[in-house]
């Protein structure tokens, strides 16, 4: 507050208005007072009106002199009365300022105002700094997850069943989508995830598995539910490919007229095994798992961890009530039916083929339909030959799994990169072709497999083999364009460097 304001609040409003208005009745109030004339000249009375402000009665009431000093000033330096009181209250003004230290006080909350917003934007920057390391942790633990699997089926969410039956439409199948069914040519890409569901629905039932083994409908339905929800979404192994291999083996079924050589049971268990062999997979195979060290793989003991991880999903699917098409076995049946399944499951393991193949070439040429283990291999092959047989299938439909299994091989080539794994040449997008990727496939597994299973059922020539023939020569072709193509293109790069230097 300013000092002038000071001394006028100490007088009352009544010798306010006389200083303002009457001067001549302040100075007879002045001399009423008994002033010493030495105290002021005659022509002090503007200093003897200040003077009698800060030290008398006014009112009958006292006020105390003020600590203040008010250094005097002659009228005759002053144009007229306003200005000289326009002058006593600026000295009173600096007289409270240096007092108050007014200025200093300033000076201090401008540099605690600057201090703050400093203090603030350092604030902010480590609020920055905060978030950002937030966001760092939130993408390590999610890599570290991911590395680990340890989103597996995270609180079992996944696998518990949906009681709203029916949950998806019961699609009526034409007679021409029923027979499609039964051929290796079915295209699988024009089916959405709820006809696929009514479509193996339908295999069970047509095959007699439910009337056979009172399966009771609605639990089929919530078993095939919940099949769908544990697969994930990825690029290849994704529950259309589930829905893929169930349906090369149920048109295996009725090529080979299994049902003529096998019992219900294996039915059972071949059809099973092919819907639940990839339950849950993560889109990184075995070898990522074991050079990552991942959960499964320490799980597991680096054996066949993916296939023992879809086994366990299956099982612990089988153990929800609702979910149980198998509850009217017998615990013996049972533990059969689970046995069999794991076993064809843990068969898909491509680093087991060459034992597998070897076990079978063994027994094909004398192969006894009432031997167990002849049977077993054969159901073993027979899974096998349903999980890779995408190139049975007409160009159209089996082209587009190639180029879903490269996107899904990209993705773990470019991870194993990043976290210093070794690298398979062909997964790494660097070398690979569509081309190179399936014809050593072709020619090295998927032909001398078929071939072999067409001992046993030469009907499958013309409709599985011969189309595998005819892939590989459609990709070697195209590999004979792509190295033509290659070289031309190497010639013209040496022809212009050749060029630029001879320049």
């Amino acid at each position: 507050m300013r000092r002038s304001a000071i001394l006028l609040k100490n007088l009352p409003s009544s010798v306010v208005c006389s200083i303002c208005d009457d001067w001549d009745s302040v100075q007879q109030m002045i001399h009423q007072r008994n002033l010493p004339s030495a105290t002021f000249p005659n022509d002090h009375l503007e200093d003897k009106l200040l003077f009698a402000a800060l030290t008398t009665r006014i009112d009958d009431k006292t006020f105390v002199r003020s600590p203040y000093k008010v250094v005097p000033v002659t009228g005759s330096q002053l144009a007229d009365k306003e200005e000289l009181f326009q002058n006593v209250l600026t000295q009173v003004a600096e007289q409270f300022s240096r007092a108050f230290k007014i200025n200093e006080l300033k000076t201090e909350v401008t540099n605690r105002l600057a201090m703050l917003e400093k203090r603030v934007e350092l604030e902010g920057m480590k609020v920055v700094e905060i978030e950002k390391c937030r966001s760092d942790i939130k993408k390590l633990r999610e890599e570290m997850a991911s590395r680990n699997n340890s989103s597996f089926l995270e609180d079992n969410k996944k696998l518990t069943p949906r009681r709203d039956v029916p949950s998806y439409p019961k699609y009526h199948l034409s007679q021409d989508t029923v027979e499609a069914l039964k051929q290796p040519l079915f295209d699988v890409w024009q089916w959405e995830s709820n006809e696929m569901l009514s479509c193996l629905e339908h295999m069970y039932h047509d095959l007699g598995l439910v009337k056979d083994f009172n399966i009771n409908p609605i639990t089929l339905k919530r078993w095939l539910l919940c099949i769908h929800d544990n697969y994930r979404n990825n690029p290849f192994h994704n529950f259309r490919h589930c829905f893929c291999v169930t349906q090369m083996m149920y048109s295996m079924i009725y090529l080979c007229g299994l049902q003529e050589k096998f019992t219900q049971v294996d039915i059972l268990i071949l059809m099973t095994a092919a819907v639940c062999h990839d339950l849950d997979h993560p889109g990184y195979n075995n070898t990522y798992q074991i050079n990552a060290r991942t959960e499964l793989a320490v799980r597991y003991n680096d054996i066949s961890p993916l296939e023992n991880h879809h086994c366990a999903v299956a099982f612990q699917i089988f153990s929800q009530p609702d979910c149980n098409i198998f509850a009217s076995f017998d615990p013996e049946a049972f533990k059969q039916i689970r046995q069999g399944t794991i076993t064809l499951i843990l068969a898909t393991d491509m680093a087991r083929h060459g034992e597998i193949m070897d076990s079978f070439k063994q027994k094909v040429d004398s192969f006894d339909y009432n031997n167990e283990e002849h049977v077993t291999c054969l159901k073993m092959v027979l899974i096998k030959c349903c999980d890779i047989s995408n190139e049975v299938r007409p160009m159209e439909v089996a082209e587009p799994w190639v180029d879903c299994l490269l996107e899904e091989y990209f993705m773990q080539s470019d991870r194993e990169k990043a976290e210093g794994l070794p690298v398979a040449p062909f997964m790494d997008r660097e070398k690979v072709t569509k081309p190179t990727a399936q014809i050593g496939f072709i020619k090295f597994v998927l032909i001398p497999m078929f071939e072999t299973v067409m001992k046993l059922f030469p009907q499958i020539e013309e409709v599985m083999v011969q189309p595998l023939r005819e892939s590989r020569d459609k990709y070697e072709e195209l590999k004979q364009i792509d190295d033509a193509m290659n070289e031309m293109q190497k010639k013209k790069t040496e022809n212009l460097t050749t060029g630029g230097k001879k320049k």
